[in-house]
């Protein structure tokens, strides 16, 4: 018997859009596209398209020293976040391999806000549960919540209208409380597809209020489809893909999110410092393909005959009109301009390891 999906409070709404499909998606149902994941795609590139997110674990948690307890679970320094500002971090286990990828939307030292993975909830709830003091509540949020992100160059300007202040003043990574309608809505400046945009936490019935506003506006509905070519372009991780338990975020090449200077100890920091003296044995590199073939999640690549590493993300890359990848490659095998290749279909096909993200806003 099929597990029963969970279905976001806008299924309705979503399901009766015309050319909506929908899929399973880490226990819930969820549109993989309306008009086409290409035009989708676009859209976002080009002007603004919105995206129902509700499947994305939702956390407050309240306490005493919020902040000195996080610390010792993720590499980034959080000590100098202000009230208003966020940190895209890594939860990590002792052997520095990442639980789950998280952003943390600072309010006070005794009220953050964890944005966790859906197919990671139940992990991460029991993990933070297990290593913060009992001073500490963790509120589960993630089926009473809508979370939206309306994303593109131009969502500001559909944004702006409905909310009774200036968006110009909220900058990349910071959040806000807002009144729409009278009623708050959490609004934060980021996304998950490399360009500029928000994403909007609020009540089901004015989520669905706003969503129908913002579409009839001329904002395009989008799904997983456009939400996974986007990411891979601007070269952002999928958790289960191109990082899990067995990487770390030096393999990775989340170094920013590493800040050894730190005078605290946290979990998995002495393997990072001994990765960071001795260097990581394998990387996560961008490819690009020769012609038009796409290397999809597993395929085996070769440098000549030998099997070097594993595709962990490959689509056809609809703004660079080119297939492109991502891949865990031996470091001597990452340096730019290394040719590999990928076995697609039983025949190998030629790869080239470029820079990353393949596109920048």
């Amino acid at each position: 018997m099929s597990e029963l999906l969970l279905r976001t409070p806008l299924y309705d709404l979503l399901s009766a859009i015309k050319g909506s499909k929908f899929v399973p998606f880490s226990g819930w149902q969820m549109p993989i596209q309306f008009q086409g994941i290409l035009q989708e795609h676009q859209s976002v590139r080009q002007s603004a398209g919105l995206f129902d997110i509700s499947h994305m674990g939702k956390f407050l948690l309240k306490g005493e020293n919020l902040i000195a307890q996080l610390q010792r679970l993720v590499p980034s320094d959080l000590s100098t976040l202000k009230s208003g500002q966020a940190q895209y971090t890594v939860l990590l286990n002792e052997q520095a391999g990442i639980i789950d990828d998280l952003i943390v939307y600072y309010y006070s030292d005794n009220e953050i806000f964890l944005i966790v993975n859906a197919a990671t909830l139940e992990k991460d709830r029991l993990w933070l549960n297990q290593q913060l003091n009992s001073s500490c509540q963790l509120q589960d949020l993630s089926t009473e919540k809508v979370l939206l992100a309306l994303q593109g160059p131009a969502a500001q300007s559909y944004l702006q209208p409905l909310l009774d202040e200036n968006l110009d003043n909220l900058q990349y990574f910071e959040h806000h409380k807002f009144k729409l309608k009278e009623q708050e809505v959490f609004v934060a400046r980021t996304g998950y597809t490399g360009e500029d945009g928000f994403e909007i936490m609020t009540s089901p019935e004015l989520a669905e209020d706003l969503y129908q506003q913002l579409t009839s506006a001329g904002v395009n509905p989008c799904g997983l489809g456009a939400r996974d070519t986007l990411r891979l372009e601007a070269a952002m991780s999928l958790y289960g893909q191109d990082i899990d338990e067995s990487t770390t975020p030096l393999e990775a090449g989340l170094n920013f999110l590493v800040h050894l200077d730190r005078k605290d100890d946290f979990i998995g920091r002495a393997i990072l410092e001994k990765q960071k003296s001795q260097g990581v044995k394998r990387r996560l590199v961008g490819l690009t393909m020769s012609e038009r073939n796409i290397a999809r999640h597993d395929h085996l690549i070769f440098e000549g005959e030998n099997q070097v590493g594993k595709i962990t993300s490959g689509t056809f890359s609809p703004t660079l009109a080119k297939p492109i990848a991502l891949g865990y490659v031996p470091t001597e095998l990452s340096k730019l301009g290394q040719n590999l290749s990928v076995e697609i279909r039983g025949n190998l096909k030629s790869a080239t390891v470029v820079k990353k993200p393949f596109y920048k806003r």
